[in-house]
């Protein structure tokens, strides 16, 4: 049974924490996934830290009553349960749109936070949709959210990726509550204008974990201080693809946040 904790708003929230030792790594899932999809990260890290997952509010096993599907929001949630277990000092983990959502968690947690790792989120910060540009990403969502879910998040994997996986993780995320997805979506595409700023705020150490086939600009994550490792043979989930090569990438990058490298 999770454990719950309770956001700003007085949504519950599930969540649970393995293992011991400081810094907490806190690992957040991205858009219509739950704490489920880092369960291959939590035994193998909890031997070295302890490690936290969290529902997002509208995800999983956390209430949904909010009508604010914000990344501020999201990001009070995941301070909620780090203020709920006391944590003195956190590595924020976020995947996909946790990336976006961890940036807000920070400014409520500083100076608690060593650093930030993003998984798969940004290839470049430089060159970013409108707002009209998002609109029209989203209208086919609006349309048929469940079809074009699972188109979109079918394309996500590399075509190497295993078949059971991918109809499953397709599958999982098309049957979000589309009211919620959608505002979530929306609010993610979006944000992205507003991550150079934040970045330049926080002034805090980031890096991402990025899959090859995203054709990652390093000169340009860099120039907004973003350190990237790039994973070879991998799509949009590395911690589902290749579990093993992802924790030994994560626990060396805690570690190098950890000694403030």
């Amino acid at each position: 049974m999770p454990r719950l904790a309770m956001s700003p708003d007085g949504t519950r929230l599930a969540y649970e924490v393995h293992g011991s030792g400081s810094p907490a790594l806190v690992l957040v899932h991205g858009w219509c996934c739950h704490r489920g999809y880092w369960k291959d990260q939590v035994a193998p890290l909890a031997a070295r830290a302890a490690v936290v997952t969290v529902d997002l509010a509208g995800h999983g096993e956390s209430g949904a009553t909010r009508r604010d599907w914000s990344l501020a929001a999201f990001g009070a949630d995941v301070a909620s349960v780090v203020d709920e277990l006391g944590l003195e000092k956190v590595v924020l983990v976020g995947h996909s749109m946790g990336a976006d959502v961890i940036l807000h968690a920070a400014r409520r947690l500083e100076p608690r936070v060593l650093g930030l790792i993003w998984v798969d989120e940004y290839s470049q910060l430089s060159r970013l949709r409108s707002e009209s540009q998002v609109r029209e990403r989203v209208a086919p969502f609006r349309a048929d959210f469940v079809r074009a879910t699972r188109t979109f998040v079918r394309g996500l994997f590399p075509p190497s990726a295993e078949p059971s996986l991918v109809e499953r993780v397709a599958t999982g995320m098309a049957s979000a509550p589309p009211s919620i997805a959608l505002a979530a979506l929306e609010a993610t595409w979006n944000h992205a204008r507003d991550v150079p700023s934040l970045l330049a705020e926080l002034g805090l150490p980031v890096i991402a974990i990025n899959a090859q086939s995203s054709g990652t600009d390093v000169e340009d994550m860099r120039r907004h201080g973003v350190d990237v490792v790039v994973m070879p043979e991998v799509g949009h989930f590395p911690m589902l693809e290749r579990p093993d090569e992802f924790n030994a990438c994560l626990s060396n990058i805690h570690e190098r946040l950890s000694r403030g490298a």
